[in-house]
């Protein structure tokens, strides 16, 4: 079993010159929830769920994105409900969401 059993990395990169990016869509405040809701389940560290940001993810027509490893599943969302939809049903449950998947 790797260190965690899956890492949920959420994109904030913004950009300077104004062009489409996931910060636009608050991702950072997105990224806290997902954060604080894990730790709230108990269910945030080692041998369990990690959630981190990251930089761009040159996806960005596609954002805001956010992508589960070791699965390699990519999503975009619209909201802190689409997060939960993604923590309950893929993190916890091992379910992919297909409505927010995105293709590879």
């Amino acid at each position: 079993m790797s260190f965690y059993e899956r890492h949920l990395f959420i994109c904030v990169n913004s950009r300077d010159d104004g062009s489409q990016c996931c910060a636009q869509h608050d991702a950072e405040a997105v990224r806290g929830h997902a954060k604080r809701r894990l730790k709230a389940l108990g269910r945030h560290g080692p041998g369990q769920f990690r959630v981190n940001r990251c930089g761009c993810l040159d996806r960005c027509s596609e954002g805001p994105v956010a992508v589960v490893y070791p699965d390699a599943v990519w999503y975009s969302y619209d909201d802190t409900d689409d997060i939960d939809e993604i923590i309950d049903e893929h993190l916890l449950g091992g379910r992919v969401v297909k409505r927010l998947q995105l293709p590879d």
